[in-house]
């Protein structure tokens, strides 16, 4: 019975815990907004519209599923070569036997001031917030009182009583990116973010309001570089810190244009790759640029401490993504050399 009750006790405390940590991507280069707002806007073109989803844990437990979906669009600023965008960034995931929820919906607005002539050199300065919703089911908890004689039947009564099952909280986060260009086709960028810099409250009881979301600090990093006039070299880099937990995430990706016309810039790139996530995954990485269509597929070798239960098995991650440009306002989405790929 004692052994039920830790049981119980651990399990809701994990999806407690859970509420204050950040969900997260293997893929996450594809969700910039989620990374740093002010990466929000910088690629190749006026408009994108992204989608990830993530499954993994299946060979541990009930699967942890996650999916995230966002749009940008860019606006010229006046007659400078500044611009601003616009973006929504929405997820969703689900965790566990009791399936912990969370959705959130997250406006951004972003500024790109060009530092330089030849629109090789941007600060960009961004702002994020909305609502976030989590909750439970305390249905699916497996309490102590309701083991009877060693069996459990979710239809024995429990004294065990909750004050709610599900919160709501606004949350915001900042950030601001540096970007320049180099040679024909390099560029580099280097940013920080500051995300919950409100510090939500997350407590599901209501006599613990003190537990909040905390804050999360991440620096972003990263590299293109042509390797020939068919081939180029990505790095890219994430370093998050929160609470008394960090994490580091790293690697690589080598591209290499199976088909290109010069004409009008279209092209069909293939990139393979991987990268480490520090004691935790090390994730190989297949994506294909067609045309204005990307699409990305990845999958966790866990290498952490619960490579034994899981047999080194983590989980698979799609990603899709379009872009677009508005003949109306080309040139809007010219100006900015970003770092293709990494953003």
């Amino acid at each position: 019975m004692k052994n039920y009750t830790l049981i119980a006790a651990i399990c809701l405390l994990l999806a407690v815990s859970a509420t204050a940590q950040d969900l997260s991507f293997s893929q996450f280069y594809e969700k910039p907004l989620l990374r740093n707002p002010s990466l929000a806007g910088v690629f190749d073109g006026d408009i994108r519209v992204s989608a990830i989803f993530r499954n993994q844990w299946q060979s541990v437990t009930v699967p942890y599923q996650t999916g995230a979906l966002s749009t940008e669009v860019k606006f010229p600023v006046g007659g400078a070569n500044d611009y601003l965008t616009l973006g929504l960034q929405a997820t969703y995931d689900v965790a566990g036997d009791i399936k912990l929820k969370r959705s959130q919906v997250l406006p951004v607005i972003n500024f790109h001031k060009s530092l330089s002539e030849d629109y090789d050199s941007y600060i960009s300065v961004a702002f994020m917030g909305g609502v976030v919703n989590s909750q439970f089911d305390a249905t699916k908890l497996k309490l102590d009182d309701q083991f009877i004689g060693g069996s459990f039947n979710p239809n024995n009564p429990t004294q065990q009583t909750f004050n709610r099952t599900g919160i709501t909280y606004w949350d915001a986060a900042t950030g601001v990116t540096y970007s320049q260009g180099f040679g024909e086709s390099g560029s580099w960028y280097i940013g920080a973010a500051l995300f919950h810099f409100n510090k939500p409250k997350v407590a599901f009881y209501t006599n613990n309001e003190n537990t909040t979301l905390e804050n999360k600090l991440t620096f972003n990093a990263g590299i293109t570089t042509p390797t020939s006039d068919l081939n180029r070299l990505v790095l890219f880099g994430d370093y998050t810190k929160q609470g008394g937990s960090s994490q580091f995430c790293g690697g690589a990706l080598y591209g290499t244009d199976l088909m290109q016309d010069y004409s009008s810039d279209d092209k069909i790139t293939l990139y393979l790759g991987g990268f480490y996530r520090w004691k935790d995954a090390f994730v190989p990485i297949v994506k294909l640029d067609y045309y204005n269509l990307t699409a990305g597929l990845s999958y966790d070798v866990n290498v952490s401490k619960l490579k034994t239960a899981s047999q080194l098995r983590g989980g698979f991650e799609l990603s899709l993504s379009y872009r677009a440009k508005l003949s109306s306002r080309t040139l809007a989405g010219e100006k900015m050399r970003c770092v293709k790929f990494t953003f």
